[in-house]
């Protein structure tokens, strides 16, 4: 007899190809984000890019995923949410080989935003099949092996990244994609497919469209502001505060793209407002900390990769015990924990500079960052899933997903020019670490805010109960 959705145990056949599935192919995505990062030197040489560029590489890519993202997540609730990450997967394939084939800086974000585009439409798919595949009681599990092993492929980035330009061109880092992307697309036959049947009516075209260009002017005035013309700056700034309020207001009527009813959640607004600040803050430590180990401190691409095997190991190891200890005792104790063990750590991560020792240097502060993100990582996906119905997974898990990965591109894309840095600067070793240092303590502030929003706005949250809600 065939697996029912919504009544799915980990320990069936169904449940392990569905982890295996969602897992791989979510962990190729959030991996790109990342795994970059590394390669940045290389891809400045070899193409003759500019920080500029360099940041567009990163947030071209970052801009479309958080910008498409909600798209994704209501079509898949609409149309199919197998049938959209499947979609998803197979288009992210097809983006990650024009990359490594990309013979300019402008041809490379090119592509890197329509690899953007793929990921939209895969990664808040992995999330919602979870929720409505597994019963109710084996959701919290679940959820902690999904995340546990997104936040590996997050902080996995740097040394998968240095290991393959150790040993070859930074081309391959994203044709490694093909044959991973290969896998998800044979398992995937296999998942059970799930939609919201009461979604009706047209889809919200005009809030898709606010959300992409809201997104697309906060992050190019971050990013290009010190380079514009004053009245260009003030049209612009105008435009996307008007497109912010279009937004807002548009989505308060029915049939929004994202229903504002979620946000009447405290717990569902107060883990979306950490998710910004931690997952900022996460985008601008791994940019500038591979940069600053590479430029200043003179490692290799695979020493500066290998760096970050803290918090793969803590990930791995930790994320289901973190979920577990959230489900009986509640999330607001890990996911205020988490985030001020982070500051802490990228505060001693902020010393890093020319001549750098790993284990006196580095390690200390990597191994706090990395037993912050295991307390957090698991308990919020959690419990922003819990605090939303089950009819809008999708959504639920789109806007987390959007929030998260605007907060690394608005980071990424405001912190450079913040901390003074523009043009070739990365280059220089001592420009690099005055504005590194600056950066870092700018991440560890925005973490240390974190942790209080969580203890503020999780107060009065207990243990999951079977039926998953808080």
């Amino acid at each position: 007899m065939a697996d029912v959705p919504g009544q799915v145990t980990r320990s069936s056949t169904t449940g392990r190809t569905t982890l295996v599935t969602v897992t791989l192919g979510s962990g190729v995505a959030i991996l790109d984000g990342t795994v970059v990062n590394i390669a940045l030197p290389h891809i400045g040489t070899d193409l003759g890019a500019s920080l500029t560029e360099l940041q567009w590489v990163v947030n071209g890519y970052m801009l479309t995923l958080a910008s498409l993202i909600l798209v994704g997540g209501a079509l898949g609730d609409r149309l199919g949410r197998k049938r959209m990450y499947l979609l998803g997967v197979a288009a992210f394939a097809v983006a990650s080989a024009l990359c490594a084939l990309a013979q300019s800086p402008g041809q490379l974000i090119a592509f890197r935003v329509a690899q953007g585009v793929a990921a939209a439409l895969l990664t808040p798919g992995g999330l919602a099949i979870i929720q409505s595949t597994f019963a109710p009681r084996e959701r919290p599990g679940a959820i902690g092996t999904w995340a546990g092993f997104s936040g590996i492929a997050a902080a996995a980035g740097p040394f998968v990244g240095g290991l393959l330009l150790e040993h070859g061109s930074w081309r391959w880092i994203f044709a490694i994609n093909l044959p991973l992307c290969a896998v998800v697309l044979l398992l995937g036959t296999r998942i059970p497919e799930s939609r919201d049947e009461e979604r009706t009516g047209r889809f919200d075209h005009r809030g898709a469209v606010l959300g992409v260009l809201m997104l697309a002017l906060v992050t190019y005035l971050l990013t290009a502001w010190r380079h514009l013309p004053q009245p260009w700056l003030l049209v612009l700034s105008l435009l996307a505060v008007g497109s912010v309020a279009g937004f807002v207001a548009l989505e308060r009527q029915p049939g929004a793209l994202v229903p504002m009813g979620l946000f009447t959640s405290r717990v569902f607004s107060a883990a979306n407002a950490m998710t910004l600040l931690v997952y900022g803050a996460l985008g601008a430590v791994t940019f500038f900390l591979v940069l600053q180990l590479q430029v200043s401190a003179g490692w290799s691409a695979l020493a500066a990769g290998l760096s970050s095997l803290p918090i793969t190991i803590c990930l791995l190891l930790l994320s289901p015990a973190s979920a577990n200890l959230a489900t009986r005792l509640g999330p607001r104790l890990p996911m205020t924990v988490g985030p001020l063990l982070c500051a802490v750590g990228v505060t001693l991560l902020a010393s890093v500079g020319a001549d750098a020792d790993y284990w006196t240097d580095v390690f200390p502060g990597m191994l706090a960052f990395s037993l912050g993100l295991a307390a957090l990582v698991s308990p919020l996906t959690t419990a922003v899933l819990a605090a939303a119905p089950d009819s809008h997974a999708g959504v639920a898990s789109g806007v987390n997903n959007a929030v998260a990965r605007a907060g690394g591109l608005l980071a990424v894309a405001a912190l450079p020019a913040l901390v003074g840095l523009a043009g070739t600067d990365y280059r220089d070793p001592q420009l690099l670490t005055e504005g590194y240092r600056t950066a870092q303590l700018v991440c560890a502030g925005l973490l240390a805010v974190a942790g209080v929003v969580s203890w503020l706005g999780l107060r009065g949250t207990g243990p999951m109960r079977q039926d998953g809600e808080p």
